[in-house]
């Protein structure tokens, strides 16, 4: 039996990375289209639209439906900064169908090396060198001048995937510091079963299944200083923990 659920869950990855690779040389010549003809908000929405495509059809042929929860708690005519947890290589899956419109993430460097996947990333995300100080920088000046022109962000507070046992590992400050710089509200948004469906390190353990998006209320930043920044960071950082573990309904 053993023997038998590893190579079904080979073959359900051989089956995911084709249907992954096929759904984006499908969108790829579009986005690359678009992103050259428009610029800024309009070609991240036209972008957009063709990645919903690409997530859409891998999530339908690999047994990955995406449910939301707390739309109601969005407002698509106020740009903002989404806070997120991050536990899988599904999250971004799940975070392209579940935001609607569009949203500039802010994404690790070394991922532009990957074929074919990195040249539509690059046009999609602010990249960032954790270990270069100027690329930090550069990256929030980035972000600034996108939320300037209305357009939402999105911010994996923890940095990189949580290895932890915990629901969540400790969130770095730098989204909260441009919350309060830019004068921006945070909406906390949480996906539950990526990690279960497909755990970082143990991708043989691939399993087809829902994952679950939940949106909570915004979290309002007007009036606020730096010296309010702890304490923002971990009145986001407690609502995002209970939406994980059940304990808060996004509509509260």
């Amino acid at each position: 039996m053993k023997i038998l659920k590893k190579v079904a869950s080979v073959l359900f990855i051989l089956w995911g990375f084709l249907v992954f690779i096929s759904a984006m040389i499908l969108v790829f010549p579009f986005i690359l289209l678009f992103s050259t003809i428009f610029k800024k908000k309009k070609s991240q929405d036209i972008i957009f639209f063709f990645l919903k495509v690409w997530a859409l059809i891998f999530s339908v042929l690999c047994f990955f439906p995406v449910r939301t929860r707390g739309r109601g708690n969005l407002s698509l005519d106020k740009a903002c900064i989404y806070v997120c947890n991050h536990n899988s290589y599904l999250d971004a899956i799940a975070v392209v169908l579940a935001i609607p419109g569009s949203f500039k993430p802010l994404g690790k460097i070394e991922m532009v090396k990957t074929p074919l996947f990195g040249l539509i990333y690059k046009r999609v995300v602010v990249l960032i060198d954790r270990k270069s100080q100027e690329s930090r920088a550069r990256s929030v000046e980035e972000l600034k001048h996108d939320l300037t022109d209305g357009q939402s962000i999105l911010i994996f507070p923890e940095g990189t995937m949580n290895k932890t046992n915990a629901a969540l590992s400790e969130f770095y400050d730098g989204a909260f510091k441009l919350a309060i710089e830019t004068q921006t509200d945070i909406v906390p948004m949480v996906i539950l079963n990526a990690r279960n469906l497909l755990p970082r390190n143990k991708p043989l353990e691939i399993k087809p299944g829902t994952l679950e998006c939940i949106f909570s209320e915004r979290v309002e930043v007007a009036g606020l200083t730096q010296e309010d920044l702890v304490k923002l960071k971990n009145k986001v950082y407690n609502r995002t923990e209970e939406l994980i573990l059940n304990k808060l309904d996004p509509n509260t």
